[in-house]
């Protein structure tokens, strides 16, 4: 009998709506999820990238270093250091 109701008339296009609404609602839900994610990999992205340059530059620091103690103490009176 229930069923019956929302086949004929006015329900039948209130109905409509209803589902129309909800599946609008479920998009932007959906939508805004996939925002939230994007953002989150971006920031990730940029926080690799600051590690990344940080430890070039480790490694550039160390490929400058004195090879010796006596390669040390020359740098440091020569003032290079």
């Amino acid at each position: 009998m229930t069923l019956w109701l929302f086949t004929h008339g006015p329900a039948r296009k209130a109905l409509g709506l209803i589902l129309a609404a909800a599946a609008i609602l479920l998009f932007l839900l959906n939508l805004r999820r996939a925002g939230e994610r994007a953002g989150r990999a971006a920031e990730r992205l940029d926080a690799g990238e600051r590690n990344d340059a940080v430890h070039r530059q480790m490694l550039d620091a160390a490929a400058r270093r004195p090879a010796d103690r006596d390669a040390l103490a020359d740098r440091l009176r020569d003032g290079r250091f």
